[in-house]
């Protein structure tokens, strides 16, 4: 129940964050449809949605199931650590390791929903993960393997960028999504690291595949009734006009900058972009219009669930690395 309570704060955060609104102000919760402000029967962890049948009961209108599903997952989620850590060892110091990861979990489950949706991870949730890496090695004293998590997550997704961009043509990976495994990578280290991004590659490929049969399946019904109906074939082409893929200069000026934390600083200080010739425009999402193509699939959710995997299984994974290691030493 105290995961799901965090949950209810993470729907603050996910409708928010990419509109550009304070987590603070207003302080209350307010219903997204008529802005009314919510009272203690609307936020009962997952029994308030289900009590009001997924509606507002101030103005009637539908209330997202997102709202329900952000609280159970991530109730759900921190129910898991407790049991991995706190049960099993009780009287040992797991217990601060599943601190830390209860709260990568939350931010995680954040990025999941945000990315998911609007196809943007904010910089300030990326930031908090690498305040947990950091934090931990503070309290573990395990610097090298911060660094080297560090370092490992931020090489695969900014390699991957930039493979993507000179072997294809193509923006390969999200700016946020270096940003994010640079603290990811900081909290699980390199060995977890590298199993993160495997799992997100299998998932991310199965639920690819997946969704854009799906679309396809809508495209097909979509032309099969403006045929019968005379009205021509509709048009299926998605793919963005004047699409051009970020110069290969800017990817690596900004992905060094990414390795030096300048984005962190950024938050507070967003002139530093200005200085180095990129200006950053906020934009809601409410306000963008960018609409992304068929082809256009978030990596973020998919690095997500597998630095969560990670997190549960981590003593299986960790085991099974080592494993490997005797395996090729021939011990």
């Amino acid at each position: 129940m105290i995961g799901a309570a965090i949950g209810s704060f993470l729907n603050v955060v996910i409708y928010r964050m990419p509109r550009l609104l304070s987590l603070g102000k207003p302080k209350h919760s307010f219903c997204p449809a008529c802005k009314h402000q919510l009272g203690m029967p609307d936020l009962v962890p997952l029994f308030s949605w289900l009590l009001s049948k997924g509606k507002c009961r101030h103005c009637g209108n539908k209330v997202p199931s997102r709202y329900f599903w952000v609280e159970l997952v991530n109730g759900g989620l921190w129910a898991a650590i407790w049991y991995r850590y706190f049960c099993a060892d009780p009287t040992g110091s797991e217990w601060v390791l599943a601190c830390f990861f209860m709260a990568a979990t939350a931010a995680l489950v954040a990025i999941i929903f945000i990315d998911g949706e609007h196809f943007i991870i904010p910089d300030e949730i990326n930031a908090f993960l690498l305040f947990l890496g950091i934090g931990f090695a503070i309290y573990s004293h395990e610097w090298k393997f911060m660094i080297f998590g560090y370092l490992m997550g931020w090489g695969i997704i900014f390699g991957i960028a930039i493979l993507g961009r000179i072997v294809f043509g193509k923006d390969a990976m999200g700016h946020g999504d270096i940003k994010m495994m640079r603290g990811v990578g900081a909290l699980l280290g390199y060995q977890l690291t590298v199993f993160d991004v495997i799992i997100a590659v299998i998932t991310g490929l199965i639920f690819g595949l997946l969704f854009m049969g799906i679309q396809a399946m809508k495209d097909s019904k979509a032309k099969a009734l403006a045929a019968s109906s005379g009205a021509g074939e509709a048009n299926s082409d998605t793919e963005e006009d004047g699409y051009e893929p970020e110069p290969i200069k800017d990817l690596l000026i900004l992905g060094m900058t990414y390795l030096f934390c300048l984005d962190v600083f950024a938050i507070w200080f967003p002139q530093i972009y200005a200085k180095m010739g990129y200006p950053v425009e906020d934009v809601s999402v409410e306000e963008d219009d960018w609409q992304p193509s068929l082809s256009t699939i978030p990596f973020g959710p998919y690095l997500a669930i597998g630095a969560i995997v990670c997190m549960l299984m981590r003593t299986e994974l960790l085991q099974y690395a080592n494993d490997v290691v005797r395996t090729l030493n021939g011990t």
